[in-house]
């Protein structure tokens, strides 16, 4: 407990230097502005702020990342709430009740309540973090070859069982992210696989550009062949206060999305739109009186706000702890320490303490600093709105085009961005879903690497696999399986799908 306690004392020190504050401010505010703003969500601007972290400090670097995913969970909430038009997907929960709360004269105590509620989600997932990720670390590290590989093989079928879309498609997605995976020279024995002499892809494909031109490019181009959606007239804002009655009933609905949130956010392939709507149900069912969700029911702001902020934080468990990222926004996470020649693993808390909790750290600071900063704003915010999305994209293409060249100064990822784009957008189009696909080219080059290891181990014997825990992932794996056969599991899921 005393080694706990002293080393977040030092992830406060390493996150409250001015130029980690700078960092973990303009995260938060650009992660704000993107929530709020509908159809730019944090992977594609995460995307396109990738070739930017190059320039940075590492610490810095993945504390400006951080900043911009919770702060996009928070900031969708205030355009939801006063609009009905939710900045992100997580956010369409949100509007259920938030709007009916505005309509009814409450904007100010429906804000009120999602600030609070996912500040107080962030605080106490941040001290689970704290607590649980090193315990996790080091259960890790008793991992060799095999056990990661089954590790990463779990976190492939969760991908597939928990994506939206059709199934046979996230599937396909994995296979294509194997394949782009495995393009370069081979480690072991120094052959070209799938670069068709092109000498620019020895070194492999890059994942700035890989994530910039399906998530950064795609998601610009297509937002303009969508109509601008119009929402309801903006609703004026009260005071930004709670009753002792609203306490009342918001505290324990808070609580409860934060464990939801939380436990969903662990779970590879788990998403924070994933535990919002969980949330909703719960409360839903819980209440004595259900009838009041859906006309302004504060249960329902306080839950799925709790369980949204909660859930995106408790996705970098996986990845500090683990090294696997659960979802494609902790790929780009992935990816930013790639960039810096840090490999995500279970020793990154003893190699590089600092960052470690720094990052951690910063989380709460984050999570204040978008308390402070973003309900006197909120005026700002819903203006933006009014800004003709086709007066932003030139800006946009222009930055993604000048950040990839910057990272090599290279012409030939400039045009892998294009090709990735056209990519994205026919993948889209298609109704594929593009998270597997990034989660599987960042797990992929790894799982061939201790796959192999494992079998010159053991010399080619698979009973290498047969350690308790290997059977135990395995038995974890098979389960998800199941789960697609269960008519239960698929209804829930489709439904999910569909909203």
């Amino acid at each position: 407990m005393s080694d706990i306690l002293s080393s977040i004392a030092g992830g406060l020190a390493v996150a409250a230097t001015p130029i980690n504050l700078w960092y973990c401010f303009l995260g938060a505010l650009i992660g704000t502005l993107i929530g709020v703003l509908p159809g730019l969500g944090p992977i594609a601007t995460m995307a396109m702020l990738l070739p930017l972290t190059y320039y940075l400090e590492p610490t810095g670097a993945l504390i400006m990342l951080a900043g911009i995913y919770y702060g996009a969970q928070y900031g969708g909430s205030t355009t939801a709430i006063l609009m009905r038009l939710p900045g992100e997907s997580s956010s369409v929960v949100t509007c259920l009740d938030g709007y009916e709360m505005a309509r009814r004269g409450r904007a100010g105590t429906a804000l009120a309540t999602a600030a609070l509620s996912s500040f107080l989600a962030g605080t106490i997932t941040t001290l689970l973090i704290a607590f649980f990720g090193p315990a996790l670390t080091t259960a890790a590290q008793r991992f060799g070859p095999a056990e990661y590989f089954c590790l990463m093989v779990l976190g492939l079928i969760a991908a597939i069982v928990f994506a939206q879309g059709s199934l046979l498609k996230s599937i396909g997605m994995i296979l294509l992210g194997l394949l782009l995976g495995s393009v370069g020279a081979d480690v072991n024995t120094g052959l070209d696989r799938f670069t068709f002499g092109v000498g620019e892809l020895r070194d492999g494909i890059g994942i700035a550009a890989l994530s910039m031109g399906v998530f950064g490019i795609a998601e610009v181009v297509l937002n303009l062949a969508r109509p601008q959606e119009e929402g309801g007239r903006t609703q004026p804002v009260s005071a930004l206060r709670l009753t002792a009655e609203d306490w009342r009933r918001a505290w324990p609905a808070a609580l409860r999305g934060t464990g939801i949130g939380a436990v969903l956010g662990i779970l590879p392939g788990g998403s924070a739109m994933l535990a919002s709507f969980a949330a909703y149900s719960a409360e839903k069912k819980l209440s004595s009186s259900p009838a009041q969700f859906g006309q302004g029911a504060i249960e329902g702001v306080a839950g799925p706000e709790a369980a949204n902020n909660a859930g995106a934080q408790a996705s970098f468990i996986p990845m500090l702890a683990l090294g696997i990222p659960s979802n494609s926004v902790m790929a780009m996470m992935a990816g930013a320490m790639l960039i810096h020649g840090i490999a995500p693993s279970p020793n990154l808390s003893s190699a590089q303490p600092a960052l470690f909790w720094g990052l951690i750290a910063s989380m709460w600071v984050g999570n204040l600093m978008l308390l402070v900063i973003n309900l006197p704003l909120i005026g700002l915010w819903v203006r933006l709105l009014q800004v003709p999305y086709r007066l932003m994209f030139p800006a946009i293409l222009l930055f993604c085009c000048i950040g990839i060249y910057s990272v090599n100064s290279s012409p030939f990822e400039v045009a892998m961005l294009a090709a990735f784009g056209l990519a994205g957008i026919v993948l889209t189009l298609l109704d594929c879903p593009l998270a597997p696909l990034v989660l599987a080219f960042i797990l992929g080059p790894a799982m061939e690497e201790n796959l192999r290891r494992a079998m010159l181990i053991s010399g080619g014997e698979v009973q290498i696999f047969a350690s308790p825990i290997c059977v135990g992932l395995l038995v974890a794996t098979a389960a998800l399986l199941v789960m697609i056969l269960v008519p239960s599991f698929r209804r829930t899921r489709s439904r999910m799908v569909d909203a």
